[in-house]
């Protein structure tokens, strides 16, 4: 019994991972003190030594020539940085007349910064994988997006906000977003080439350990500062509920959005499950490393890491269901 129901929590994409936020979010509501903690070897502290270390790994397993072959399918990369980085941004501008007022305003903020972010890279290639996508392409415009979000996603939350905003010190921004993030990430791509480089793609399994620890102790420390200044006493489980319904209704928008300007294009299967795959996910490691750059140590990040980590478990819920289901009727060859 308890395999059947750890293999259909593994089907849905309620991993270990997923459940261990859960986790550290009641930790954070019940013993809050260790997470607001300051000073040197504190769990915040550790968390902004993680972040730059999450970014140099990935830049490390970054290989450039890979990157440079992967240029030739220019349509399908378009489509999925579209999809990705303007298709989701618009989409939440058009609702922000409708939510962005009253406590509805940090959600919305919380939605759009979602939005803005880049596609996620491990569950996007296993997904196209296991659909029997273009496993290359998923490959390059993950690892592309990942790149552009550097930029593109602090240049969404500065639009959005008119760069003036309670929760955004867009200069500050600057300077963490080159040294904490950049910086790392070239650093790491210029050493990519030697037995660093070789050596983080033999332990990726141990980096993504590490990267998943690291966010760990990011949402630990923001949903602690929420809790501590009671920033939650005004949302219920209905708002929740709502809020969840939303993002997996959002999901659905982009996926079938993207997936009918990949058949008027008259994309072959594997480029259109790619195309759907990638620029329908947004990624929860970016989102949440990215948040304590941009929103800086704010009470309200707990909050507005909601949207993103709601987002993370539904989308793979959604993809992995319809992953198989593509595999099925690959193997049937209906």
């Amino acid at each position: 019994m308890a395999n059947k129901i750890a293999q259909l929590s593994g089907r849905l994409g309620f991993d270990w991972f997923i459940l261990s936020i859960i986790g550290v979010i009641i930790l954070a509501s019940q013993y809050p003190g260790p997470g607001i903690a300051e000073g040197p070897f504190s769990i915040s502290w550790l968390a902004n030594i993680g972040v730059s270390l999450i970014f140099f790994f990935y830049g490390l397993k970054l290989n450039r020539n890979k990157l440079v072959a992967g240029l030739s399918n220019w349509r399908l990369h378009i489509l999925v940085q579209a999809g990705t980085f303007i298709l989701f941004p618009l989409l939440l501008l058009v609702l922000k007349p409708l939510l962005n007022s009253g406590e509805t305003q940090v959600l919305w903020l919380g939605s759009f910064f979602l939005a803005a972010l880049p596609s996620t890279v491990s569950s996007s290639v296993v997904m196209v994988s296991i659909a029997h996508g273009n496993i290359p392409g998923a490959i390059f415009n993950a690892s592309i997006s990942s790149l552009m979000g550097i930029f593109i996603t602090p240049a969404w939350m500065a639009l959005a906000t008119g760069g003036d905003h309670d929760h955004i010190d867009m200069s500050d921004v600057v300077k963490k977003l080159l040294f904490q993030i950049l910086l790392p990430v070239v650093v790491g791509l210029l050493l990519n080439p030697t037995r660093l480089g070789k050596l983080a793609e033999k332990y990726n399994k141990q980096l993504k350990y590490f990267d998943q620890l690291t966010i760990l102790a990011i949402v630990y420390t923001a949903f602690s500062d929420s809790f501590d200044q009671h920033m939650f006493s005004t949302l219920d489980i209905t708002e929740l509920f709502l809020l969840g319904a939303c993002l997996l209704g959002l999901f659905f928008v982009a996926y079938f959005l993207i997936g009918s300007i990949a058949r008027l294009l008259h994309f072959n299967r594997e480029d259109a499950i790619t195309a759907t795959f990638c620029g329908s996910k947004k990624s929860l490691i970016h989102g949440t490393v990215m948040a304590k750059v941009i929103f800086m140590g704010s009470p309200l990040m707990g909050i507005l890491l909601l949207p993103i980590m709601l987002y993370h478990a539904l989308q793979l819920i959604a993809v992995s269901i319809i992953a198989q289901g593509m595999a099925r009727k690959y193997k049937t060859g209906s």
